[in-house]
């Protein structure tokens, strides 16, 4: 992951991330309930693949405010960010 910015602060989770194996190939919620989903969210402390903000059931944000793991990786194709919730902060590789 990059260095903030001077005038930005460092994300206090990143310890916090860990090797995890997706739990499905797609968002698990909404294949269990038939709904579609726009992108996808790993979490990456258990490995729970949750849809995006920009999907009508928010799974991602959801599971967050549940388990209150704090870090998402984008399953998009060719997306490497990562997103902290808590500390609302866009991680990205160096």
């Amino acid at each position: 992951m990059t260095a903030p910015e001077p005038d930005q602060p460092a994300c206090s989770h990143v310890d916090t991330i860990r090797q995890v194996t997706p739990s499905a190939q797609g968002c698990e919620d909404c294949l269990r309930l038939g709904e579609t989903w726009v992108h996808l969210r790993l979490c990456m402390n258990c490995g729970h693949v949750g849809c995006c903000d920009s999907s009508t059931n928010r799974h991602a944000t959801a599971h967050h405010r549940e388990s209150g793991h704090p870090i998402v990786e984008s399953l998009e194709s060719g997306g490497t960010w990562m997103w902290c919730y808590v500390d609302e902060l866009l991680l990205e590789p160096a």
